[in-house]
């Protein structure tokens, strides 16, 4: 690994570090692709078929995004501008991430009064946050990990006391795989190979998440009832 940088610098991986942050993700697009087909065809309805495809295109889209901003970065040469624009994508598609991820519970499971407008709200909290990568990429790092800290706990406010409660400790589980992952998020030039071992823990925690949206929300036996819409 390369030396810490100052908090106001971006990290330079080395060539190794750079190949497991491209291999780390680009592993998981056609998993990702083909998880995403499956719930499409156990579908049953039109909110299952439209919770499946807005969380697969998140599923497909983090892991894709990040496969091709971390090959350009590697590669770059003089394609400065264009590593900065995929920078400030791969930065955007998590807030999208975390709303698609939380869309099949919303959705499709019964929730209370105030509760369901976290549907429309996990969406302008993506909106936000991608309106604030866009006018303030990468000058407060910190401010940017909170939001995304925010912005995967609060909804889980209303998950939490859902009235169905099959799937909540997978959603646990994987909550904590994304929260341990940020410990290396913000370990470039302290831990070797931080940045891919974050995107293990983040290819972890979709795959539990996924397991416990299909089994729980998809798959014919363990199909709960749906609230009417």
């Amino acid at each position: 690994m390369n030396k810490r940088v100052p908090s106001n610098k971006r990290y330079q991986p080395t060539d190794y570090e750079h190949a497991a942050n491209c291999a780390t993700h680009a592993l998981w697009i056609i998993p990702s692709l083909l998880g995403s087909s499956l719930l499409h065809f156990q579908s049953e309805d039109q909110w299952e078929r439209v919770s499946a495809w807005v969380y697969g295109a998140g599923l497909s889209s983090l892991f894709t995004v990040s496969t091709l901003f971390h090959t350009v970065a590697w590669k770059k040469s003089h394609l400065r501008d264009v590593e900065q624009c995929f920078h400030m994508c791969d930065r955007m598609v998590i807030y999208f991430f975390i709303a698609a991820s939380y869309a099949p519970w919303l959705n499709l499971r019964e929730l209370g009064p105030w509760a369901s407008h976290m549907r429309w709200l996990v969406w302008v909290m993506a909106l936000s946050g991608t309106t604030y990568v866009f006018f303030f990429h990468e000058r407060y790092k910190i401010v940017e990990l909170i939001c995304y800290t925010v912005m995967g706990l609060f909804p889980a406010s209303v998950i939490l006391y859902m009235p169905e409660q099959a799937g909540l400790c997978e959603l646990l589980l994987g909550g904590t795989f994304y929260c341990l992952g940020m410990v290396f998020f913000k370990s470039d030039g302290i831990v070797p190979f931080a940045h891919a071992i974050w995107h293990l823990f983040v290819a972890l925690g979709a795959a539990v998440h996924y397991y416990a949206i299909w089994k729980y929300l998809y798959a014919p036996p363990a199909n709960p009832v749906r609230t009417s819409r």
